[in-house]
């Protein structure tokens, strides 16, 4: 089966700031490129970590609230010291955490899931930016139409993988969600043929009603075949 690369989906053209960048200008760069964070790079254009709206945001946190309305807990000492900082290099969030180009979404995901984080930036094997992937980047694979995603499991699973006859199992796919139904030859390939469907970029659901040749009564959810 053909997963999509984060090469696929990246933007390349990626707005970026330097370590040494003032406050204000990094400020007026997300202001301006419509962006709500940034990569921070070295001088050889790698990478070293990024900085958010919420990084900035934590300046006005720790202003005084003279009007007494919002009795919030203090800043902990580390944010104090990112609320004072006045460049890229001491408001950032580091290190960058990154992804490479030929990582599937899968591999994109659980990055982002791990480190609890919104965007990756994208680089080569020397670590030099090639781009960033974020959130809403990844989400483009479930706009796959329905036909696309149906042609590549009949084909990718059903057939190449599995080598199922087009007879055996037929497959209605709406809105991404995938209903399987037909006749396998063992039933240890049922939950073998769910998981492969719902590797498929794309797949929201997979519900089934198939059976086995070696039972031909065999009932699943509820449902006999």
């Amino acid at each position: 089966m053909y997963h999509r690369r984060i090469s696929e989906l990246m933007t390349r053209a990626v707005v970026s700031v330097r370590i040494d960048t003032p406050f204000k200008e990094i400020a007026r760069t997300l202001m301006e490129e419509n962006v709500s964070a940034v990569p921070v790079l070295d001088s050889a254009g790698r990478p070293v970590g990024i900085v958010s709206e919420a990084d900035l945001l934590r300046k006005a946190a720790d202003r005084s609230d003279l009007s007494g309305r919002t009795p919030l807990p203090n800043l902990e000492a580390w944010e104090r010291a990112k609320a004072e900082g006045r460049n890229a290099g001491e408001v950032m969030s580091a290190p960058a955490v990154c992804a490479h180009p030929e990582w599937t979404v899968v591999e994109a995901a659980r990055l982002m899931s791990v480190h609890n984080v919104k965007r990756l930036p994208v680089v080569d094997e020397t670590d030099t930016l090639l781009g960033i992937v974020s959130r809403t980047d990844l989400l483009r694979v479930f706009l796959r139409q329905d036909r696309a995603i149906r042609e590549e499991i009949v084909h990718d699973v059903l057939t190449t993988t599995l080598g199922f006859a087009p007879s055996d199992v037929t497959v209605e796919v709406n809105d991404g969600q995938v209903f399987l139904r037909g006749t396998v030859d063992d039933s240890s390939l049922i939950p073998m043929l769910i998981r492969l469907c719902t590797s498929v970029d794309g797949v929201v659901s997979v519900s089934e009603r198939l059976r086995h040749r070696m039972d031909s009564g065999h009932v699943r959810n509820g449902v006999t075949s």
